[in-house]
């Protein structure tokens, strides 16, 4: 077998395993730690360094690893490698590449954006197959997003193309943790829309309870739903008006609050009556499930032609 170590660092979870190069994660080797805003650095580093024993033990015997792959939520800093996830205060310049290369052994290890590399699994074995000009995107605790234009990936020089969730949008004045005003991610992601929800007199506490509100009818939990769709779907607009985009990807937990999320995105882009580039871009759930971050992160290995 030819594998890959995949390490996925976000703002609720870090999650590791060994993915084979046809992109399949191996359940037996798949372990996650929590990691969140209220966790310490050093508690931050041992869940990494918990994840990556738990998956390096696993490894068959007289295998070698191609390497290691890892997606973070951003920004990063791709030259140094390292990493300060907005939503997660503690790391601001936290050197995750040299953790996981040193402990894995000096392996080549490669840190992209796991917007980036939720698109590249995408593209490789998701819904996006096929289709030369991709975004994906995650709608979770955060959102994020990266690019594949003309069939390779976009990283840019920090590595934070694609960084879709800190577009703003019009008609809102939501305040962002990035300093923006009326950004995508302080929006749509589960737990502002959460938030906002409470705001309203809501009285839920959870992307789930919203979820369950939604279903049941709820005018605010609607609402809120509403208005994650309409600002996900102007972000997509503007995005498509720069990049000429085919396909756009959408996984994450709070991508799940109900189906009809994607029929709101769909009507805000079609508000671009006039641009048939841009109203042509088809929005669509991911193909993967849960495995997508992680299968992006090893792709950064399997198929490192694709990543400059």
């Amino acid at each position: 077998m030819a594998l890959a170590l995949a390490i996925d660092f976000g703002g609720t979870k870090v999650e590791g395993a060994l993915v084979d190069d046809t992109g399949t994660v191996l359940p037996p080797t798949r372990f996650r730690q929590p990691t969140g805003p209220r966790a310490s650095s050093a508690e931050l580093a041992a869940s990494v360094d918990s994840v990556l024993a738990s998956v390096l033990a696993t490894v068959p015997a007289g295998e070698t690893l191609l390497g290691a792959g890892i997606g973070s939520a951003g920004p990063i800093d791709v030259v140094r490698g390292l990493v300060s996830p907005l939503n997660v205060p503690v790391w601001r310049g936290y050197p995750l590449l040299d953790q996981v290369r040193s402990r894995a052994g000096g392996i080549p290890t490669r840190l992209r954006m796991d917007g980036l590399c939720i698109t590249l699994a995408e593209h490789w074995v998701g819904a996006a197959q096929g289709h030369q000009n991709v975004m994906g995107m995650i709608v979770s605790t955060g959102v994020g997003g990266g690019l594949i234009l003309d069939g390779l990936s976009v990283p840019g020089p920090t590595g934070n193309a694609g960084h879709v969730g800190h577009i703003e949008v019009g008609g809102f004045s939501d305040h962002c943790a990035c300093g923006g005003t009326g950004c995508v991610e302080a929006i749509a992601s589960g737990p502002k829309s959460v938030a906002w929800a409470r705001s309203q007199g809501w009285t839920g506490t959870t992307g789930e309870d919203l979820a369950a509100g939604y279903s049941a009818g709820d005018p605010v939990a609607v609402a809120a739903v509403k208005r994650a769709g309409r600002a996900l779907g102007q972000a997509i607009a503007s995005a498509t008006s720069l990049d000429d985009l085919e396909i756009v990807a959408i996984g994450g937990g709070f991508s799940h609050v109900t189906p009809d999320l994607f029929e709101f995105i769909a009507a805000a882009i079609a508000e671009r009556t006039a641009f048939d580039f841009v109203t042509k871009v088809r929005v669509v759930p991911s193909g993967l499930s849960g495995d997508g971050p992680l299968i992006g992160a090893a792709a950064l290995i399997h198929r490192a032609e694709l990543v400059p």
